[in-house]
């Protein structure tokens, strides 16, 4: 008969919780050392940053990917609202990454004056960004027989959903905010299977057509009226390195895709290369190498050496 006053027998679950919760603590402890991190949430939040893209989408295409019973009356004023508060989660978050960067750099925090400008400058290309945006969904519309309306493009295309974040994203990278607009890059390749790196720059009227499995890279240049489709990658041919073994950031080596240029689905062009003006890039093509202006280029040629 057990005993009613003796304790009762050790929690076996309890303990061993207890025992990965110390572990993790001590596993933490010694990263934050290691790389100067300190114990607080100093990092940009993927939540609230997801939240101003999606106000910054409605501000940029209010009847269309803003809330469904806005009416026209009310879109100045939603518009002007829905900025604001984008506007204050950016100033935020900005001063959370300039604060992370300092520390890591072992320098002064700086001041919010900082962030403050920052956002307001990226408030200001807003306009020109919009006008960007209209031209791709216009190159979409045109590119796609299936499309019935440019509406349809916009609201449906995962191709025109990825270059609306990118377009935010490469605007933020430009301002000094790397580590938002990355996260802003990555959101978007969650929800749409396009990987643009927020460092890419690319011209007007470019349509990514079914998209699924696009990768741009970080210094990747395309020009104007570029297609592409899905599967294509435009990387790097190696990564360069110092004495230490590191890769070397942010030296040239994506490609540079001119104006007019079509990529058919599953091409890979890797390395510093040139796509000349006009030319088209055939379906799994393997290419290392520069394509004159108004080339066709295909399997059969990159297999015979002939691009």
């Amino acid at each position: 008969m057990t005993d009613p006053a003796a304790p009762p027998p050790p929690n076996d679950t309890a303990t061993e919780l207890q025992r990965v919760v110390d572990a993790l603590r001590g596993a933490r402890q010694r990263w934050r050392d290691a790389h100067r991190r300190g114990d607080g949430r100093d990092l940009p939040s993927r939540e609230l940053l997801a939240e101003m893209v999606q106000g910054l989408s409605g501000a940029l295409f209010p009847m269309r990917l803003g809330p469904p019973t806005l009416q026209a009356d009310s879109e100045d004023y939603y518009v002007g609202h829905t900025l604001g508060a984008a506007l204050a989660t950016l100033r935020e978050q900005a001063a959370m990454e300039l604060r992370h960067d300092a520390r890591q750099r072992g320098e002064a925090p700086p001041p919010t004056a900082d962030a403050d400008a920052l956002a307001r400058r990226f408030l200001a290309t807003l306009p020109s960004l919009r006008e960007l945006l209209d031209r791709d969904v216009l190159a979409a519309y045109r590119g796609d027989p299936a499309a019935r309306s440019v509406d349809e493009v916009l609201i449906c295309y995962p191709g025109v959903r990825a270059l609306i974040s990118h377009r935010i994203a490469h605007e933020l990278y430009r301002l000094g905010l790397p580590l938002i607009a990355r996260v802003v890059a990555e959101l978007a390749h969650a929800e749409t299977g396009i990987d643009i790196h927020p460092g890419a720059t690319i011209g007007p009227g470019c349509f990514i057509d079914h998209g699924t499995g696009v990768v741009i890279g970080e210094t990747a240049v395309l020009g104007r009226g570029v297609r592409i489709y899905q599967n294509v990658t435009l990387g790097a041919k190696s990564i360069p390195t110092d004495g230490e073994g590191q890769a070397v950031k942010g030296e040239p080596r994506h490609p540079i895709v001119e104006d007019e240029v079509v990529i058919y689905a599953g091409a890979t062009v890797l390395g510093r290369v040139t796509i000349g003006r006009g030319a088209v890039i055939g379906g799994n093509v393997w290419l290392t190498r520069s394509v004159p202006p108004g080339s066709v280029v295909t399997q059969a040629d990159t297999q015979s050496g002939a691009a």
